[in-house]
């Protein structure tokens, strides 16, 4: 007789004396007969293990019937089923952290067994790694004084990849659970992002008249936007507006990217692409000193990049970055305020010239007004004294 789903026996195995559970589970392909079998060496143990069979089955609707690898599994995650979903430029975080530290540390265990305390001792062997790749195979004893390791974030990315393949594997029925929903990732120590106060971005602008690639730093700086976008602006999306609806990307596979992503080629692994969000696809009214920076900086321009360098290449972002720094120290401003800091001086500024918040959020592509506010260095001290006064004088009344 045939067994329906979910129906199970217990027998002895003449062979070698282990006891085994055979789960009945849902037809395969063509309504081939597909069934779980496990062994124990106790009757009683194959009988806790058959309930707990049934309860799986019972809450995914399916069981894997082969024990399959974490290491064989990301393999195929990475290789096959990523690259079909995952943006080209965290296509190769995501293969970094596979290769680099997920296969190594959690590769040999069976998905089916893998636990809680597998990510944990996970988490903590990234804590102790330290970051520089020529002190891994040396012995900690002989470990420099002040030794620099391995980050959060390095740990929070392996949570965040680890748990995107389980879910994955879970939708295949590869494995019944994602270990990743059980246990948290670690914090990071919060590092409040080093921004210009206004009076110092006026005095920055003003040495930016000195520089002959004064227009891209004003355009951060007044604008709020994010470092791609700036870089990736076209010509003939300059008129009353800023049209950001593409950023300059450096992408070092192309071929990874899935059939919905939009690109275009500039030079070398140069990539005009999308934003990843609808926020972010925006137009931002041109207003003065920056229109009249602009109409400067583009006279001639008939097309192509507005910001590009000396001989005519594309900005590479990372360069860009570094060349921002250096501008920086020029102008005896703050070294701790990144090029994303020019976003938050810009978001700063909106705040202190009494922008509404939701204006704000739209202007620099938030998704929420809570991002926005994020961006705040501190409150205005100014409004809340405003307010005090405000709430004294009605108590006074």
């Amino acid at each position: 007789m045939t067994r329906g789903k979910g129906e199970g026996s217990v027998y002895k195995r003449a062979s070698d004396g282990l006891w085994c559970v055979r789960i009945e589970l849902p037809p395969g392909p063509g309504g081939k007969r597909r069934t779980k079998v496990v062994c124990r060496r106790e009757k009683k143990d194959a009988l806790e293990q058959m309930d707990a069979l049934k309860a799986e089955l019972k809450k995914h609707g399916n069981l894997p019937t082969r024990s399959l690898t974490v290491e064989r599994w990301l393999r195929k995650w990475i290789d096959e089923i990523a690259p079909k979903e995952i943006r080209p430029k965290s296509y190769a975080a995501y293969k970094s952290t596979v290769d680099g530290w997920l296969i190594p540390l959690l590769g040999r265990h069976k998905i089916d067994s893998l636990n809680a305390d597998h990510v944990r001792e996970m988490f903590k062997h990234i804590a102790a790694t330290p970051k520089s790749q020529k002190l891994r195979g040396v012995d900690p004893k002989d470990w420099p004084e002040g030794t620099v390791m391995v980050g959060a974030d390095t740990a929070i990315k392996c949570h965040a990849v680890l748990s995107s393949a389980l879910k994955t594997a879970m939708r295949e029925g590869k494995a019944t659970r994602n270990v990743c929903e059980m246990v948290d990732p670690p914090r990071k120590a919060k590092v409040a992002q080093g921004s210009l106060t206004a009076i110092q971005a006026r005095q920055l602008l003003t040495h930016l008249t000195t520089r002959e690639d004064c227009a891209l730093w004003s355009a951060y700086i007044l604008t709020g936007a994010r470092r791609g976008e700036l870089l990736g602006l076209e010509v003939d999306r300059v008129s009353d507006v800023l049209d950001l609806s593409w950023q300059l990307l450096r992408i070092t596979d192309i071929t990874t990217a899935p059939a919905d992503y939009e690109y275009r080629h500039q030079q070398g692994t140069m990539y005009l692409t999308r934003p990843k969000s609808r926020s972010g696809t925006r137009e931002v009214p041109l207003v003065e000193p920056l229109r009249s920076i602009l109409a400067l900086h583009m006279q001639g321009m008939t097309d192509g990049l507005v910001f590009t360098r000396e001989d005519g290449s594309p900005w590479d972002p990372d360069t860009a970055t570094r060349t921002w720094a250096k501008v920086l120290k020029e102008a005896g401003m703050p070294s701790n305020v990144v090029l994303h800091g020019a976003r938050h001086t810009a978001v700063e500024m909106m705040s202190a010239a009494g922008v509404s918040w939701d204006d704000i959020k739209d202007l620099v592509g938030h998704s929420t007004v809570q991002m926005s506010l994020d961006y705040r260095s501190k409150p205005d001290q100014a409004r809340l004294t405003a307010a005090m006064e405000l709430n004294s004088r009605m108590l006074e009344g």
